[in-house]
């Protein structure tokens, strides 16, 4: 019971945390994201709406299942971040070269004239050589294990 409870909890944080670093280093530190981080969010997202799910049907049989579904939409933003970085790294060439926001109100000519321009093909911030899209691969892949693993082993306490 003691694994499916960190399994639950982690299928809560995880996405939490990185979903919240990305939306902290955009709107605090203004590293606005491209096109594909912003494909990285959306299964995180999906992930914290089916572990809050799993939460109000804490001790139903069905509980595990939302568990381990959160942990594959996890693996997805993951493997979005994996794909993204890749094409940082130039390892491959991506899917798009650049995004924008533009923000609401305003003179919209302005507004988009004036927008940051941001491209998925280079990194705006790494620590020790790995991009944020890199770090959200390692720790999302990381985490869906984890839940997954947690998942086995309480199934075989149960």
């Amino acid at each position: 019971m003691a694994f499916s409870r960190a399994a639950l909890w982690l299928s809560l944080i995880v996405p939490g945390a990185l979903l919240g670093g990305a939306l902290i280093s955009q709107y605090v530190f203004g590293l606005y994201p491209c096109e594909m981080c912003m494909w990285q969010r959306w299964p995180h997202l999906v992930a914290i709406i089916l572990a809050m799910g799993a939460m109000a049907l804490r001790g139903h049989k069905l509980s595990k299942f939302i568990v381990a579904d959160a942990a594959l939409a996890i693996l997805v933003s993951g493997l979005i971040g994996g794909f993204h970085a890749g094409v940082e790294y130039g390892w491959w060439e991506g899917i798009t070269s650049c995004a924008t926001t533009v923000p609401a109100g305003g003179d919209m000519l302005d507004s988009i004239m004036n927008a940051p321009l941001v491209r998925c093909d280079v990194a705006p911030w790494s620590l020790f050589g790995i991009s944020l899209a890199g770090f959200n691969f390692l720790l999302s892949v990381g985490g869906a294990i984890l839940i997954l693993v947690l998942l086995a082993m309480g199934r075989k306490d149960a």
